[in-house]
């Protein structure tokens, strides 16, 4: 299975090649990723529901007009899920992380919350899992810069105190991106890229297998 996925936000080339390095190592055997940037005409943070708005249009006319030539599916760089109610319009199957990853846990009777690195990006998460009647607890707000994607040590240690107030079995940590150091177990706290191109590749083996 190869994916062509796209930031959400305009990222430098230092970010894409970590981003990109980061899907090569936890995409599975059968399933390869290719990572765009989508470049300027997109906000360079999701820090307001109006920069989430424009990243979401963004997202949804690069995945309308891609060549989708060689591509078995979409995947938006994103734990938004930005675009899923357009799918259907779109060339290939889109694919969504958090759907992928809570239908997942939910399916297996664990309760499952989440940590968002700002407000409006918890909101956006709230609504995404509604909109598919996932029934999870609100996310928990991590007070974190954009900057912080990428240190993985600052991200982990606000990660560590969050996630100690809840009461989920497993709480998804809410950015496509983050390298998770020493997560906690109690919550489990799970990165939705890892699981999601796990689940995926599942799917990849069962269809080759047939």
């Amino acid at each position: 299975m190869r994916l062509l996925a796209f930031t959400p936000i305009d990222v430098d080339d230092a970010e894409l090649r970590r981003r990109q390095e980061r899907y090569d190592q936890l995409a599975p055997e059968t399933v390869s990723v290719e990572l765009r940037n989508i470049g300027a005409v997109a906000p360079s943070a999701l820090d307001t529901e109006e920069e989430i708005r424009a990243s979401e249009k963004v997202l949804a006319e690069a995945f309308r007009t891609v060549d989708p030539t060689g591509f078995d599916g979409f995947l938006p760089d994103c734990v938004l899920d930005p675009c899923a109610e357009q799918a259907d319009s779109f060339a290939r199957p889109l694919y969504g992380l958090s759907r992928l990853t809570a239908s997942f846990f939910l399916s297996q009777g664990l309760h499952v919350g989440a940590l968002a690195r700002n407000e409006a990006i918890a909101a956006e998460l709230d609504s995404r899992l509604a909109s598919y009647d996932i029934i999870a607890d609100p996310t928990k707000v991590l007070g974190l810069d954009v900057a912080d994607i990428a240190d993985s040590q600052a991200w982990g240690r606000a990660v560590a105190g969050r996630a100690a107030s809840m009461t989920c079995d497993v709480a998804i940590n809410a950015c496509s991106a983050v390298e998770l150091t020493d997560p906690p177990v109690r919550p489990l706290v799970v990165d939705p890229t890892a699981i999601a191109l796990q689940l995926l590749g599942l799917q990849s083996r069962w269809v080759t297998s047939g």
